[in-house]
């Protein structure tokens, strides 16, 4: 046999088992991570693994079993850090379950999204959670995925009411959230008061649109359609978009943004029209990112706790697969609000006197 053929020669679980004198069950527990096994063995095992240079096909071994041990996650935005927060808590919780976590990401594309949704398919996950790119079809992704595995979607809505048919739901408090944030600004005394960034058909941004329009109708305002702005949810697009806060006179004294991501982005708009947020113009956020308690001024915004919020969707997912639950779940996680420098400003009218 030539060299080549030889390293090209798969080493099996029968090879691992014949060089370490144990049988094929046994190599097969200690792969499986079995208690079963005695630590003297196991750590015999391993050594012999190591030293073949064996590579466990999980793939492989899930078709045997007829299960899988992997959840794929799919996500709208990987440049945003509350989705790698949320992600970090997906995985922690599988890791501990035995489960390995499959990503992708969809860039807020729904092709993208479709095609991702394709490939992860054929490696064929246990489950999946999906946080929907903007302008995702449910027709589509109904027809894609099909009643093939547990689906949690988490935080846009799929359809006008419910995520899909026999998909469970993990929603943020989004309306009570804005509507904090407004009442906020309210109290500091703000009455031109924006709503900046997101598109007004994802449900996530509807939703956070209509609980800042509660917060104004209670306090007996009606926002002018030049303080509704909408921009991609990021923050390039929001530094880019911020110009359009200033467009006529009188200009908002405040803005509620529809995430850390655009916050962080306007601040920095601000900033290169010589304006400060926290001095004078006030910002709150929403997600509470890591970085809105350091950035310059510290954001104001509405706490969501992604990591924990990752971590609620794959024991959701989890006990799904455990056949905890005929019924599609809807849950609402709650929110709070975090007043920070960037909001705590009096308002100033476009003369420089206060209102």
């Amino acid at each position: 046999m030539s060299m080549n053929s030889a390293q090209a020669k798969r080493v099996t679980v029968s090879d691992i088992a014949a060089g370490c004198g144990v049988s094929r069950a046994t190599v097969s527990l200690v792969l499986r991570e079995s208690p079963l096994v005695h630590a003297d063995t196991r750590a015999r095992v391993q050594a012999e693994i190591v030293r073949q240079g064996y590579v466990y096909h999980r793939g492989a071994a899930s078709l045997r079993r007829g299960t899988s041990n992997a959840v794929a996650l799919v996500l709208n935005d990987l440049s945003n850090p509350f989705f790698a927060e949320f992600a970090g808590g997906v995985d922690a919780v599988l890791a501990e379950a035995g489960y390995v976590m499959l990503l992708g990401s969809t860039g807020e594309s729904p092709q993208r999204q479709q095609a991702v949704l394709a490939s992860l398919i054929e490696h064929d996950p246990a489950a999946l959670i999906l946080s929907p790119a903007e302008h995702s079809e449910p027709a589509r992704l109904q027809r894609l995925l099909g009643t093939r595995m547990p689906v949690l979607v988490f935080n846009r809505a799929l359809g006008d009411d419910e995520p899909g048919d026999g998909w469970d739901f993990l929603a943020l408090d989004n309306r009570n959230g804005a509507r904090m944030a407004t009442e906020h600004l309210l109290a500091q005394g703000h009455r031109a008061i924006a709503f900046f960034g997101g598109h007004r058909d994802s449900s996530s941004c509807s939703e956070r649109r209509a609980g800042y329009r509660d917060a104004l109708a209670a306090a007996g305002i009606e926002p002018d359609p030049q303080w509704l702005v909408e921009c991609a949810p990021t923050r390039l697009e929001a530094t880019r978009q911020t110009g359009a806060l200033f467009a006529r006179d009188p200009a908002p004294t405040a803005a509620v943004c529809y995430n850390d991501a655009v916050a962080l982005g306007l601040i920095g708009g601000l900033a290169a029209r010589g304006r400060q947020a926290g001095r004078d113009f006030a910002v709150v956020g929403f997600d509470d990112i890591p970085e809105a308690a350091v950035s310059t001024p510290p954001l104001s915004t509405i706490a969501v706790a992604p990591r924990e919020r990752g971590m609620q969707a794959a024991r959701l997912i989890l006990a799904r697969l455990r056949g905890d639950s005929d019924l599609p779940r809807r849950i609402v996680a709650p929110v709070q609000l975090r007043v920070r420098a960037s909001s705590v400003v009096a308002p100033t009218l476009s003369n420089g006197a206060s209102a």
